[in-house]
This record gives structure tokens, sequence and C-alpha cells, in this order.
């Protein structure tokens, strides 16, 4: 019989695990998955696309063959037909991507000589330490990407109530695959994508590397397995090396979640860059080495069809969610874990994958059920007090002055911590500046972040128009 699909009330209790020979508190490659494979590769055109289908050639990029019952899990339906261009999506589709690190220490054979620390081994057999549930919807013409934290507990198979990413460690992609279902009460994964550490560095090497805002000082020595992070606060350009500093980084209060922060900031950036000449010229040398560190039941025609499309999609309608929750209390759980919020859960699933009921519908919202948090880029605290002002103004008093956003902003941002786009879009009407943007880097116990930038600086110092009523909200807002 199958566990309670959510636990964030009253959780089960963590039954014990063995012993393995893992490292879990110090996890690299977390933050992999497609931010640096699938992601950064998903901005080639479709002229890139046929060498994309030249470079594969006819190898199978299937490491692990999967047994019949293991195959059955994910859908047998077709996903890609053929045009007289390229393949091309038929229907919406679910592919679950897992970065899996794996060290030395970690494997419990002889088959890797020791070197002296724990070095990373080509392997995929590891705890996957970022999973990403990505949504193809070609009908809408929209890219999904919800990230699911590694310690995210839930009920897998075979295990019982436990960290989610054991479920590659145990059971590979398919019993990954069901927990990832059963966490999203019953979302259908119709393919995955596994990728290792090995090639990430040559990868982005290959990409040009990626223009990013380092949101602080970086800093982080472990001699154990030779991982030395030493990043400026600023904008900068980072090759290889120092986009694995970023991205390996997690030695702040938020730890991992901060890290899937972070990635959902990489991946944004790598959409928001073009590709060059130069870039587009190294395609073969790219494909190359995602296709020596990359696992996955993909037929070629179906990832040629899913990178055409990715790279076809308006920059605009590329949304980033996280399965929204909080850190467990210690004195509760023997192991640290994120805790899902069933009812926000079950929302995020029902708004942005077309599963399930919506669980707050309402013909009308009172603006002061909403939570929302102010981060200032300005430094300028009359600015802020002049903001809230407003917002009271129009009804809304769940207000909170979180901790600055560091990267100066010539345009506000209101972030839509959970996905409630249509809560987002009115505020963004009502104050009359800023732009909307699905992501969850704002403030984790807001349903809206304000990153204010420069644009309301100019608006607040204006001379104001007559009072208005009251902040309107479109009718059917989620209610938190």
């Amino acid at each position: 019989m199958s566990a309670p699909r959510y636990q964030s009330q009253k959780p089960l209790p963590n039954p014990s695990k063995p012993n393995l020979r893992k490292l879990a508190q110090s996890s690299p490659g977390r933050w992999l998955g497609l931010g640096l494979g699938l992601a950064g590769v998903a901005m080639i055109s479709a002229t890139a696309g046929a060498l994309l289908a030249v470079s594969l050639s006819t190898t199978p990029l299937l490491q692990q063959k999967l047994t019949p019952e293991e195959a059955a899990v994910f859908s047998q339906g077709q996903m890609a037909t053929t045009n007289m261009r390229l393949p091309e999506l038929t229907r919406p589709v679910n592919i679950l991507v897992m970065g899996v690190k794996v060290l030395t220490s970690d494997l419990e054979d002889d088959s890797h000589p020791e070197v002296g620390y724990h070095a990373l081994v080509d392997s995929f057999k590891g705890l996957s330490d970022t999973m990403l549930l990505i949504r193809f919807d070609p009908a809408n013409k929209q890219l999904k990407v919800l990230s699911i934290p590694r310690d995210t507990r839930t009920y897998v198979e075979g295990r019982g109530m436990t960290k989610i990413n054991d479920a590659n460690y145990y059971g590979g992609p398919a019993l990954s695959a069901k927990a990832t279902s059963e966490l999203l009460g019953g979302v259908g994964i119709d393919r995955y994508v596994r990728v290792n550490v090995q090639g990430v560095e040559k990868l982005i090497d290959a990409m040009g590397g990626v223009s990013i805002y380092v949101p602080k000082d970086m800093k982080y020595q472990d001699d154990s397995q030779h991982l030395y992070i030493n990043l400026k606060q600023g904008e900068q350009h980072l090759n290889g090396a120092q986009a694995l500093q970023f991205l390996r980084f997690r030695y702040d209060a938020l730890g991992d979640i901060g890290r899937v922060q972070r990635q959902q900031m990489l991946i944004r950036a790598f959409m928001e860059q073009s590709l060059n000449v130069s870039t587009i010229s190294k395609l073969p040398q790219v494909m190359s080495i995602v296709q020596s560190h990359i696992d996955t039941n993909l037929s070629l025609e179906e990832l040629v069809a899913l990178v055409d499309f990715a790279t076809n999609i308006k920059r605009e309608n590329v949304q980033m969610l996280m399965v929204p929750g909080q850190f467990s209390d210690p004195k509760e759980y023997r192991a640290s874990y994120w805790l899902p919020d069933a009812a926000r859960l079950e929302n995020v699933v029902a708004q942005h994958f077309d599963f399930g009921q919506d669980v707050w519908k309402f013909e009308n919202i009172d603006p002061k059920d909403l939570r929302i948090a102010i981060q200032d880029s300005n430094d300028s605290s009359e600015a802020i007090d002049k903001l809230v002002g407003t917002l009271n103004d129009g009804g809304f008093w769940n207000v909170k002055i979180s901790k600055p956003w560091t990267e100066p902003l010539e345009e506000t941002k209101i972030v839509a911590q959970d996905g409630d786009i249509k809560s987002a879009e009115s505020l963004q009407k009502s104050l009359g500046f800023g732009k909307v943007v699905v992501e969850s880097t704002g403030f984790l116990e807001s349903d809206l972040t304000i990153q204010v930038g420069k644009d309301w600086l100019k608006k607040y110092s204006q001379p104001s128009p007559a009072a208005s009523p009251g902040l309107e909200l479109t009718p059917n807002s989620t209610k938190k």
C-alpha cells in the first residue's frame, strides 16, 4: 500500500538508514540538472538543431538498460513527430532531470583506485543531488521548471519516508520517477535525463561561459574533495571552473535551498544570453561532451524535438518554481529535511502541470491575504518606506521588508514565488511599474516578492496623481 502523498502536517518517523559510504553533507553536484546540460543547450537555434542530430549520430544515449518493469514507469506514448524540417513535439511532456554526483568514497567496491581524496567518478549510480521536473508545453508555448530540493521528505518505495535523492541510489531513474510522481500527487513522468558532473566545466567553457551577477562574496575550502571556492560579489563573466564554484557554494543560512535559487539564477542567465557564431561553430564539441555525460531514455528524435522547442520559446515564457515547504525542526528529526507544504504544492501542480484541482478558488480575494516581501536593490530607506505606504494604501498590509537584493536593478521584478501569476500581474498593473517573473528566487515565506529597481526611485519622486481607492486583484487569484 502506498503511503500518503504529503506529510507536511505530521510526517511519519524517519526510518533508520543503512550505513552507506556517502558524504551527504558535502554534495557538489546537486545543482546540475537542466542548468548546464539541457537548459544551457536549450538556446541552440533551429539550424543548430540539425547539427545536433549529426553530432550525436546514431549512438544511443541510454547508459543503463531498463527492465520492462522499469521502462513501464514512463509513458510509452509518442511525443514527437518528424516533418520536413526537424522533429516537433506533439503534446505536453514532463521530463525528470537529475544531476548525479558520485565520489570514490561513495563506492562499495575497489573499481576506482584511491587518490588521497574524495574524487569525482564518472557514474550515474549515486544520489540525485539535483532533481528538476521540466514541462515542455507546445500548446501554450511555455517551459516550466520545478526544482525539487534534494532533502525533500517523501515516500520512496521500499525505503519509506526519506529524502527523495535516495531514490536514484537505490533504484535508479525508475524509482526516482515513482517518488517524484508520488510527491506531486500522481503527475505522470514521460522520460528521464541523468547528467553527471564530469563534463560540466568543459561544457560551460564550450558554451562560452556565462555572465551573471554574483550576489555576495563566496569563499569556502574543502581539502578532502579538492573543493576551493573564491568568488567576489559583482557582475562577472564566469568560465567553467568559476561557474562550478558559483553553483557548488551552499555555505550560508539557506544551505541547499539557497543553492536551488542560484541554480535558477544561472538558468535564467543562460536563457537570456544569445549564442554567437563562434559558439554555434563549437556545437559538435558541446554535444560530444553532453553525449559522454548523459543517460536518458529519450530517443534521438525526441531529444532534438525538445531542444528545438526550447530554442524557440520566449524567455518570458520560461517559468521556474520550487517545491514549497519549510526546513524541518532538528528536535523532531534525526536528519535535515525540506518538508513540503501539501496545499501549496497541490496548487503549484494544478496551475503549472495541469494536474488535479486548484486548492484555493475565490471570485474575489482580499489583498491583505497576500504575503508580500520587499527586497531593495537601491539602498534607499526612504523609497522603501514610500513603497510600503503605497501598498498599505492599496489594502496590502501583510508586507515584510526582507534582506536587500544585492544586484542593482534598473527595472523592478515582481517575483511570483509559488507561481501565482494572476496576483503578480494584478499587483504590477496597480503599481504601474515592474515586470513579473515566475521564479523561486524571492523571500521563501512570501507569495510575491518585490525586488525594487531604479524605476521605483524615478516613479515615487514624481508628483503623485489622485489617490486610488485601492489596488484591485484579478478574480480567481490564488489565496495563501
